[in-house]
């Protein structure tokens, strides 16, 4: 099978987890920052993860390089266009990238400008390249909660041209949920999707509060919820899709090993499970590299692809059009 021309769908993707080093030396420059270093390979290995990586909270660590200058519209929307840019080149279809703008803010930009500035760029690849996509805001759990309403007001103007979900990022502590309930429901009555970023550390409980009290249309990794049989029947009977990161799931130690990640077994049991890439750069990854590897690590089939290709159509935050047409590549 030939992975690269495969067609491909991307749910789960981070902008300042999958920025190119040169991008950021032509940035700081630019902006008049001072890198540690201006040798690319350096650079690169400041936004990579590292093969010893601990835990998600080390994980977490290699986006500041990325974040530092993503504070202008143009670096941002820059960003967003070479991502979009890069997904196409290798047979991406629809690609959704999440991003919190709360992080983008250090010089003076409002909410509108940030958001806006991503999807300028994303719609600027969509323009030049067969490639669909759309934005998800991610609230980070982390900061202060006091700006979380401005976040969901300003992407609202952008629902359904570029913006279509809301998410929580960030590390995972359990029970999180709980304190996110009011924002969750004002962006659904704003007429945001909803997924969170759960059960990828351990907590199977996160990934049913995630559903029952966030209203969680999919979920950020859920692969705890292996282990907690609640938060597995929840997933299944309310057709929950999974958005597994094999790779970024091994590096951050949610599993010891690809090999060990729970993909195949949920699929065999009908869970509804997708294969995504999480953070192109820090987990030096593309969607060629994670199809392949879950595909050959777990011996799929070709119908196995199709059965994962159809679930990340059908729990895609799409226009129905859009799904239409992705349908008609496999």
């Amino acid at each position: 099978m030939d992975y690269f021309t495969l067609p491909k769908i991307d749910l789960h993707c981070h902008l300042d987890g999958s920025v190119r080093p040169q991008t950021i030396i032509d940035l700081a420059a630019e902006q008049n920052l001072t890198l540690p270093s201006n040798d690319i390979n350096e650079i690169k290995s400041m936004m990579v993860v590292p093969e010893n990586c601990p835990n998600l909270d080390e994980y977490i660590k290699r986006f500041e390089l990325p974040i530092s200058v993503m504070q202008t519209e143009e670096a941002i929307e820059r960003i967003s266009f070479e991502l979009f840019e890069d997904a196409a080149k290798e047979n991406i279809k629809y690609l959704e990238v999440r991003f919190g703008p709360q992080l983008h803010g250090q010089k003076g930009l409002n909410f509108d400008q940030i958001i806006g500035s991503a999807v300028r760029g994303m719609k600027k690849a969509e323009a030049k390249y067969d490639i669909h996509g759309n934005y998800i805001l991610s609230i980070l759990k982390t900061l202060p909660k006091d700006d979380i309403y401005d976040v969901i007001d300003a992407g609202a103007a952008y629902l359904n041209s570029g913006v279509v979900a809301f998410d929580l990022a960030a590390s995972e502590l359990d029970g999180f949920c709980h304190e996110f309930i009011p924002y969750a429901q004002y962006a659904k009555e704003k007429g945001y999707k909803v997924t969170i970023h759960a059960g990828e550390q351990g907590s199977g409980q996160n990934v049913h509060d995630a559903i029952e009290l966030l209203g969680a249309e999919r979920i950020g990794h859920g692969i705890a919820i292996e282990g907690h049989k609640p938060a597995y029947q929840l997933v299944k009977e309310q057709s929950v899709a999974l958005e597994a990161c094999p790779t970024s799931n091994a590096q951050t130690k949610a599993v010891d090993k690809i090999s060990n990640h729970p993909i195949k077994r949920f699929l065999k049991d009908d869970i509804n499970v997708t294969i995504n890439t999480d953070n192109r750069t820090v987990s030096n990854t593309s969607m060629t590299e994670e199809v392949r590897k879950v595909m050959e690590t777990f011996d799929l089939t070709e119908e196995d692809y199709a059965k994962i290709y159809r679930i990340s159509v059908e729990h895609a935050f799409a226009t129905d059009a859009v799904k239409a047409a992705l349908l008609k590549h496999i």
